[in-house]
């Protein structure tokens, strides 16, 4: 059974299948959601030493920060967990749910692959602090359409959500060369996936163009983890550092 409730940005699957759990965790990963999964798992963690916890029911935590947390049925500290800043992600392997948590320095490893799935939610928690610091994507593309140059000296707003094959790009506009640029506005630190969403929009530009130079691709954010920053270079995409108003507003 699953319940959604936009009002509080929640979704909640009770004994899902392990594709149906993979997909609400991946989405609430990309959404910066706080995802809890209940199930039977067992958990090896590689990094500063090894460690392997054999099968039993347990909940898993993943924040929105990069944390991760796996709780057993005693005791108030987690028997496993990951500092913020790592990079969460859903697949699913031989069938079943493999949820990993990772960072690069110090290098660490964190993998739960669950058995059965009892529950997984995913709830777009926020507090004042997050309220008044954060904004909202809306207020990040006003805010380079008032003053295009936040992005580059140059740059031309032409349209906002502009439709390709690969979804609606947040603002698409011309460099002061002429070069078609598509803009990727993400109000929070991003990962490896807002890359990966920004290159299939630059892909299917170029392909829908039929440039003769290459579609340039911007992503924008407050910051991104050190593996988006990998990507980005890998790929020939750019990153412009820069806050919704609200943000903007509350560090003066």
């Amino acid at each position: 059974m699953t319940v959604v409730d936009e009002g509080l940005r929640l979704e909640t699957s009770q004994h899902p299948d392990h594709e149906t759990a993979r997909d609400v965790v991946s989405e609430a990963i990309e959404a910066g959601a706080l995802v809890t999964v209940v199930g039977r798992c067992t958990v090896d963690y590689e990094g500063r030493a090894s460690s392997t916890l054999g099968p039993g029911e347990r909940l898993v935590m993943l924040k929105p920060d990069g944390a991760a947390l796996v709780h057993t049925d005693e005791g108030q500290q987690p028997v496993n967990w990951q500092p913020p800043d790592c990079e969460h992600e859903a697949t699913l392997v031989d069938g079943r749910l493999l949820v990993e948590s990772h960072r690069e320095t110090p290098e660490e490893h964190l993998a739960v692959s669950f058995e059965s799935v009892l529950e997984v939610s995913a709830y777009g928690l926020t507090d004042e602090r997050d309220l008044s610091l954060e904004g909202t994507e809306e207020d990040l593309r006003q805010r380079i359409l008032d003053d295009p140059t936040l992005i580059e000296t140059g740059f031309v707003p032409l349209a906002t959500e502009r439709q390709t094959p690969a979804g609606a790009v947040d603002i698409y506009g011309e460099d002061g060369d002429g070069r078609a640029v598509a803009v990727e506005l993400k109000r929070r630190r991003v990962g490896p996936d807002a890359v990966g969403q920004l290159g299939r929009y630059v892909d299917a530009m170029d392909r829908d163009l039929h440039a003769d130079t290459d579609v340039r691709g911007i992503l924008v954010a407050p910051s991104v983890t050190d593996r988006a920053s990998r990507l980005l270079a890998e790929r020939g995409l750019e990153f412009v550092p820069l806050t919704p108003t609200g943000a903007a507003e509350c560090d003066t």
